[in-house]
């Protein structure tokens, strides 16, 4: 009987949301001091606006950022911004503590490994090379690739069926209930939720509907329930 495991990268397998914020304020500052003529609060604030508009897979922010200060696009500017950004993001990137312990551990008890993720495949691919977890997922799902993001349920039955496992055998680890946990759920799957600061009304609502839900503090404890 086959078993996997899935889980979820950003802010799953690595802490994307604190490493992104620190090299998106890098890339800002690198700006303004090279001539865009607003204030840095401003521009940090105006980029925040952008991403939540275009959302963190656009490839284009700085351009958007420039012409909205500018009235056109400035390369030298958009080019500043993007290679500090990507110094600073390749610099900070860090799989959470224990992760690859974590990995070794389950691929020891047997457990088939892939990854579910909403996101452009080659970026997803690119922080899992980069932080050399590559090597331990057996599939590498994303929204991308089959054209829907999770909850959907077809992007869970797709993983499961390129995993060659059953729902009722395989299990979804990510960091967001609705998401990922929810999605999985409604697959027929089981999920864990690493969440350190899950919110009361997530906890009560696992309990009273009576979720096939787990909540852990880290990653490491994944080894104490599987």
């Amino acid at each position: 009987m086959k078993k996997a495991v899935f889980f979820d990268i950003d802010d799953t397998l690595l802490d994307t949301s604190n490493f992104a914020k620190s090299a998106r304020k890098s890339a800002i500052r690198m700006m303004v001091d090279n001539g865009l003529p607003i204030p840095f609060d401003e521009a940090y604030s105006l980029l925040k606006e952008i991403i939540s508009q275009k959302g963190s897979n656009y490839d284009k922010h700085f351009d958007v950022l420039t012409k909205t200060v500018l009235g056109e696009k400035n390369s030298m500017l958009i080019a500043l911004g993007m290679i500090t950004y990507h110094n600073i993001k390749f610099a900070l990137l860090r799989p959470f503590p224990k992760t690859t312990d974590t990995l070794i551990y389950l691929k020891s008890k047997g457990y088939r490994l892939g990854v579910i993720s909403n996101g452009l495949t080659i970026k997803q691919w690119e922080k899992l090379v980069r932080l050399n977890l590559h090597n331990f997922f057996d599939e590498v799902i994303t929204s991308e690739e089959v054209g829907f993001e999770k909850p959907n349920k077809y992007i869970y039955d797709e993983s499961l069926k390129r995993m060659d496992c059953e729902a009722e055998n395989s299990i979804m680890i990510g960091n967001r209930l609705d998401t990922d946990c929810m999605g999985a759920i409604n697959a027929g799957m089981s999920a864990i939720l690493i969440d350190p600061q899950v919110t009361p009304e997530e906890i009560q609502r696992i309990e009273e509907d009576n979720l096939d839900i787990e909540i852990i503090k880290n990653i490491s404890e994944i080894e104490d329930l599987l």
